[in-house]
């Protein structure tokens, strides 16, 4: 079937490039892993459009039986439904060409390549084995999967501390927060009996009303769980709080950015909060909360991805707050707006990325947009295809993005409450900082005075055509993505198209009134992201002096700025710093004094004692028989004691 070998391909070919790659060489280790996702590619759209046509039922499809344990049983089987065959469809197109572009990217590096293509192989099936699960323990497993994936390819040039140092974030933070997720599916399975979704889903009602005794008070069972399983999402989808991990990723190399912020990874929370929407609609203030996080990402994002000046963070900082948009959705229960902007951010993201991969390739590996621009005329088509990305990012119409993020801001309106004005208002500011922070991107790399040094410009060159032509296709997804798929997704035939996929309280109310939302709410964020290009173009094009002075006039903000809120310095003194003196006491107290110490402290002793002794050994016979005299005394003395005294 179609939907299985989109699935399992990648795995096939990660397999071969992987085992046999040190045997069979780069090259054929190489194709065999871009064949392997070329097949995907093909199949997964495919299988997307016959259920989406109606060609094809919905269902399970069984590979084996995984885990049988007493009361604990588990299937791995492939759900077959709208919400994973639209996943499925854009992991699998995507990657494979970022697979592509990486035959390109990767061409010149030195270490073995092989190994480079089957950790990209490996981390597209563990994705597709998250999207396509019909339980939670196989939702685990991908996710886990994925987030081992992502430590071998963030820490891909090992030999760079730098790279080792980002590999062991992210994934010691993903680990903070497998650990509230992992509670999650304990309590779903003592729950529910089971972690199979369709048990679950139908169990749901029957549930409603238990509670859980902790922390002296009485919950809501729902909530808590509800709490637990969009913690773990923040780790994966990098929202505030958990989100340090997303900036230090860019040590990788620029396919992997790609791969991590479009495709896979950052997106599995966010599926993971919209498969879970049967029991999210039974927790209020677990959206509630939902939506206040993401929001807040959203804004606070934003604001710190107006300062950077590596190229690769300005793009991470902007998915961050994408993710930000998409759990605002989430919250309000608008779950297909974020899902619809999930699909279209994969495209105008990952072209956003493969294009700054192809800017840092004509520079030789520079990434500071500082030491920038005018690049226009050198790179021409990485520049059309760039600004192509960012019409998308800032939301302007007919681009992918102006149709999901809209949507998204008119839903957070739409829930008339406060928590929803609150995700209204910060998703707004966003939009012009969005728009903002993107066109000062272009204009610092490709527009002004170049700031290139002339050795650097008279090598500059345009990408070969295996890196631009992933480039061209990612573009025309930008371009049509949004228009092409919003009838489906949100439009009037969304309930149809969706078939109990996923489950929105009230009938989907706010879907339905997408369409009849206040002409000001819809024209707001485009009027918003006009606003900050223009303001991109003052300070960047017509006063390019004039960041300068407001950085001087303002210090301390764009210190703050600059400094991403300073969270990792928070982080650095409340977690790091402490965990390392304990550590520290625990080794030099524990370890070196107490384990090590008395036994050593012993052995030391009879050692030097065994010397001290040895000195008697002289070879004087003389000393011999004086010291047995002294013995013979000694023994005759103790005798008459004992005999007097008794």
């Amino acid at each position: 079937m179609l939907y299985t070998l989109a699935v399992f391909a990648p795995l096939i070919g990660a397999l071969i490039a992987g085992l046999g790659g040190r045997a069979m060489g780069d090259r054929a280790a190489m194709t065999a892993s871009v064949l392997g996702m070329v097949v995907a590619a093909i199949c997964g759209p495919l299988a997307f459009f016959q259920l989406a046509l109606h060609e094809a039922p919905e269902g399970v499809i069984t590979i084996a039986t995984w885990m049988d344990a007493g009361k604990f049983h588990v299937a791995w089987a492939l759900r077959y439904d709208t919400l994973s065959a639209v996943m499925v469809g854009m992991v699998s197109f995507v990657s494979m060409l970022i697979h592509v572009y990486s035959i390109g990217y990767m061409g010149h590096d030195s270490r073995p390549r092989y190994r480079f293509f089957a950790y990209l192989s490996l981390f597209t099936f563990a994705m597709l084995m998250l999207v396509t699960a019909d339980n939670l323990a196989q939702i685990f497993f991908g996710w886990e999967g994925v987030g081992l994936c992502s430590y071998l390819l963030i820490g891909y040039w090992y030999d760079r501390p730098s790279a080792r140092a980002a590999a062991i974030k992210a994934f010691v933070v993903n680990r903070v927060a497998d650990l509230p997720f992992a509670v999650g599916l304990a309590l779903v399975f003592f729950k529910f009996g089971s972690m199979d979704f369709a048990t679950i889903f139908a169990a749901l009602p029957a549930h409603a009303n238990d509670t859980y005794a902790l922390f002296g008070g009485t919950w809501r069972a729902y909530e808590v769980i509800g709490f637990l399983l969009f913690i773990g999402a923040m780790g994966k989808s990098a929202q505030l709080g958990l989100h340090v991990w997303l900036p230090d990723a860019m040590e990788g190399p620029t396919p992997v950015s790609a791969l991590i912020h479009a495709a896979t990874m950052v997106t599995a929370g966010v599926f993971l909060m919209a498969r879970m929407s049967p029991l999210m609609n039974f927790a209020p203030y677990a959206l509630g909360f939902v939506t206040f996080i993401g929001a807040s990402t959203a804004l606070f994002a934003a604001t710190v991805g107006c300062t950077q000046n590596d190229i690769k963070r300005v793009i991470a900082y902007s998915t961050c707050s994408q993710l930000g948009y998409m759990f605002a959705g989430i919250g309000v229960a608008a779950y297909q707006t974020a899902i619809f902007h999930l699909i279209t951010h994969a495209f105008f993201k990952a072209l956003l990325f493969l294009s700054a991969g192809s800017v840092i390739h004509a520079l030789h590996d520079e990434q500071d947009m500082r030491k920038m621009g005018g690049l226009w005329k050198t790179i021409p088509i990485t520049c059309t295809v760039m600004w192509i990305g960012n019409l998308a990012l800032a939301g302007i119409p007919p681009l992918a993005g102006s149709y999901s993020k809209d949507a998204i801001i008119s839903a957070t309106w739409l829930s008339h409450s406060g928590i929803g004005t609150y995700a209204f208002i910060c998703t707004v500011l966003a939009a012009f900082l969005t728009a903002f922070y993107s066109w000062r991107l272009l204009f610092m790399t490709f527009h002004g005075t170049s700031r290139v040094d002339h050795h650097t410009m008279e090598h500059a060159h345009e990408s070969p055509w295996v890196m631009l032509g992933p480039l061209v296709v990612l573009a025309i997804g930008a371009v049509i993505a949004g228009w092409a798929l919003d009838p489906w997704f949100i439009g009037h035939d969304w309930e149809h198209f969706w078939a109990g996929a996923i489950v929105n309280p009230n009938h989907g109310e706010i879907i339905e009134a997408l369409e009849h939302a206040p002409h000001w709410v819809e024209l707001l964020p485009l009027v918003m992201a006009i606003a900050g290009i223009a303001l991109a173009y003052v300070m960047y094009i017509l006063m390019p002096t004039l960041p300068e002075q407001l950085a001087s006039a303002a210090p301390a903000v764009y210190r703050f700025l600059l400094n991403k809120w300073y969270f990792d310095e928070l982080y650095d003194a409340i977690f790091v710093r402490p965990a390392m003196r304990l550590a520290s006491l625990f080794w030099q107290v524990g370890d070196a004094t107490l384990i090590d110490g008395v036994p050593n402290g012993l052995a030391a002793l009879t050692s030097d004692g065994s010397k001290q002794v040895v000195k008697i050994q002289t070879g004087s016979l003389a000393l011999y028989a004086f010291v047995m005299l002294i013995g013979v005394v000694c023994l005759v003395a103790i005798y008459m004691i004992t005999r007097l005294a008794g």
